[in-house]
């Protein structure tokens, strides 16, 4: 068996989590020393598509008229489509139309939970859908004292200096209005938010909110993977203010740093994300407030073992077991029963 993650428009989504989705899946089939390509000139038996670019739909039909199977992974929905960039809600119902044509184009669906499963069945689609954690490297991203010490110096940042962080796009759908809010409320606490995104592709209110000139406010932009561990291990939590995902691999990532972590209530997070099990979660800036106010000053319980050790039960190299068992069944098998009965397992 040969795949082949189609590389077609990735540069776009390079610094998302799409592209990182895509270096996990690379990483994986390394890891388990599977046969894979990212030159469609050579030869393949799967193509494993990631993103809904034109290219990739007419790969998914070429390989289809080659005999190939087609397995594609569903990152986007029309749910965490709007709210994002300019005009993104007008487009939103335009946008489902055209993910849910690339989609049943595959064999096989692959998405990161069960919560984003359901809103593609919702979406009337009738392909076999299975939903598989896009993963963490747990071992790269892992506690680290000296990597946060890094973090604390580049920054200039004091031993005892409260520190919040946050991981995006400049998007309203990520939380960055509230972080900006809970920087203008919390003077004592820095806020640092990393990632970027060009403001012209931004609604106004989005662009002042990160051109506010607040002194604790801090948007050091896109940074590398290392600089990011050292980030997540330097601060005193991570904030997840997001009002929709499909998963979130920051999220995956700093559980597996060892950072405390607090998110928005969200329906995707009901089940598996547990509060004051292995993380904290609040619905409004009054809660984020308490909820960052009560971890950094030390008056909540830690949950940091806990939520490492969820993260590492999403480890690469158990995804990656999976995605394998996936290609085989879309290579050799591709009955519901055999789906149902060898592949559909909880946990994962």
């Amino acid at each position: 068996m040969k795949v082949l993650l189609y590389s077609g428009s990735l540069k776009t989504v390079n610094r998302s989590g799409v592209g990182e989705a895509v270096r996990h899946q690379r990483e994986a089939l390394e890891r388990l020393n599977i046969d894979y390509t990212m030159d469609e000139r050579e030869d393949y038996d799967i193509v494993h598509l990631n993103t809904i670019f034109p290219d990739s739909l007419r790969m998914a039909r070429r390989a289809k008229r080659q005999g190939k199977k087609v397995v594609y992974h569903a990152h986007s929905t029309m749910e965490d489509f709007r709210n994002s960039f300019i005009g993104s809600n007008l487009a939103a119902p335009v946008f489902k139309k055209w993910i849910t044509r690339c989609y049943r184009s595959a064999d096989l669906l692959i998405t990161p939970t069960e919560y984003a499963k359901g809103l593609l069945l919702g979406y009337g689609l009738s392909n076999p859908i299975v939903s598989l954690s896009n993963g963490v490297d747990s071992a790269f991203f892992t506690p680290d004292q000296e990597a946060g010490r890094r973090f604390r110096r580049k920054y200039d940042l004091a031993d005892d200096t409260k520190v919040v962080l946050s991981v995006g796009h400049y998007i309203e759908r990520k939380g960055i209005l509230d972080f900006v809010e809970l920087a203008r409320r919390m003077p004592d606490h820095q806020f640092y938010w990393f990632g970027y995104t060009p403001l012209y592709m931004v609604p106004g209110k989005i662009r002042e909110a990160v051109e506010s000139k607040l002194p604790n406010l801090h948007f050091p932009g896109y940074v590398n993977r290392e600089e990011l561990r050292d980030a997540y291990c330097g601060s005193d939590l991570f904030l997840f203010a997001t009002h929709e995902e499909t998963e979130g691999i920051v999220l995956l990532e700093a559980l597996a740093a060892g950072i405390p972590v607090l998110v928005r209530d969200l329906p995707i997070y009901a089940d598996w994300l547990q509060d004051g099990d292995t993380v904290y979660k609040g619905r409004s800036l009054e809660t984020f407030e308490r909820g960052i106010r009560g971890i950094t000053g030390h008056k909540l319980p830690d949950l940091t073992t806990d939520g490492r050790s969820l993260a590492v039960g999403l480890d690469l190299d158990s995804v990656g077991r999976r995605l394998v068992e996936l290609y085989e069944w879309a290579l050799h098998s591709g009955r519901p029963e055999v789906l149902r009965a060898k592949i559909l397992r909880p946990g994962l």
